[in-house]
């Protein structure tokens, strides 16, 4: 009787562990989105962008895994599910198999927008063992998430950063530039402001003795619209992020024949993210 009681209660336990083993798992498949069928490289999950702009990209990123076997996806998620945003992004692009095997030519766009009860947006590029070297995780994080995303998804523009972002990657991975390249064009763009700014002043300055020393009449009139007219070019010229200063990357494009799906690709823990 008393074996009996205790294989009883083994047998309970046992049941009630393989109960909790299968809600766990369960749950932790829940956590991360399945891999849709048919597998698609953009996959908006929060209703992020408008169905044309989830098919401009699609068809843009399709044409690109076509043309050199690397993918790129883009994932947008609801929720993290305490998960850090780099953690999150890795065992997603693992559990989807992103890239080739072999080659590990993935990278995975994960975003997940601002959530009602205020908490902030979060977005973060993992790039596959096989890229960390055309894409290295300074590019990532201070050229590509800060000078392409980030910017555009302040003002609600998720299409231009994804589009913007994704141009860069693909040109990055195809070797039209280096990553070094394209931070030194950054770095210098970025120091045009500064330098214009710098360049009105002195005009303003020249502008003011110029009319200083000069007496009242036609010739001054003329001076001053001169400036004026200077002055405003120099202040239209300055830079802007959403008026495509990237655009003599080359973006893909041309018809898709449909995304064959990934291929088994792994990632070792390159990338980077950032919030706003």
């Amino acid at each position: 009787m008393k074996n009996f009681l205790n294989n009883r209660i083994k047998f309970q336990l046992l049941l009630i562990l393989s109960l909790f083993l299968v809600s766990f798992g369960t749950m932790a498949a829940d956590e991360f989105p399945a891999r849709p069928e048919p597998q698609r490289l953009v996959n908006d999950f929060a209703g992020l962008l408008s169905g044309q702009q989830v098919a401009e990209l699609e068809q843009k990123l399709d044409e690109f895994n076509r043309k050199t076997s690397t993918q790129i996806a883009i994932v947008i998620v609801i929720d993290l599910f305490g998960y850090e945003k780099g953690d999150y992004t890795f065992k997603l692009a693992e559990k989807w198999g992103i890239g080739q095997k072999g080659k590990n030519n993935g990278i995975l766009i994960m975003v997940k927008p601002k959530s009602d009860n205020g908490e902030t947006g979060k977005v973060f590029i993992a790039v596959g063992y096989g890229l960390e070297g055309a894409v290295p995780d300074i590019t990532a994080r201070k050229t590509i998430i800060s000078e392409e995303i980030l910017p555009n998804f302040k003002v609600n523009d998720y299409y231009t950063g994804l589009d913007r972002a994704t141009t860069v990657l693909m040109a990055l991975t195809a070797g039209e530039f280096t990553a070094d390249q394209y931070d030194k064009r950054v770095e210098k763009k970025s120091a045009l402001p500064g330098f214009g700014l710098l360049l009105v002043i002195f005009v303003i300055f020249m502008l003011f003795n110029r009319n200083h020393y000069r007496t009242v009449g036609s010739h001054g009139g003329g001076g001053s619209l001169l400036g004026s007219l200077w002055l405003l070019s120099m202040l239209g010229g300055g830079r802007g992020h959403g008026g495509g200063s990237w655009s003599d990357f080359s973006g893909g494009g041309g018809s898709s024949g449909g995304f064959g799906g990934f291929g088994g690709g792994s990632f070792g823990g390159g990338g980077a993210g950032g919030e706003w």
